[in-house]
């Protein structure tokens, strides 16, 4: 769980935002147990700069697809 907050961190630095909101966002579409801990094993392995920019990539995408089955 310590990796899992920190990348909410990272991403929260990187786009400016408070790390509860980003924690809100990732939550939503399942992205903290869906990936970041299920892929644990490979994200680990990243630099902290890869890590971030796959995360902010993939909730992105996570989010984009939630709205459209919302719709």
């Amino acid at each position: 769980m310590m990796f899992a907050a920190s990348c909410i961190e990272w991403v929260a630095d990187a786009i400016d935002c408070d790390y509860q909101q980003v924690f809100k966002r990732m939550d939503k579409v399942g992205l903290i147990d869906n990936y970041i801990i299920a892929s644990y094993d490979v994200l680990h392995l990243e630099s902290r700069q890869n890590i971030t920019n796959d995360i902010i990539q993939t909730l992105q995408l996570w989010e984009s697809q939630n709205d459209k089955q919302d719709s």
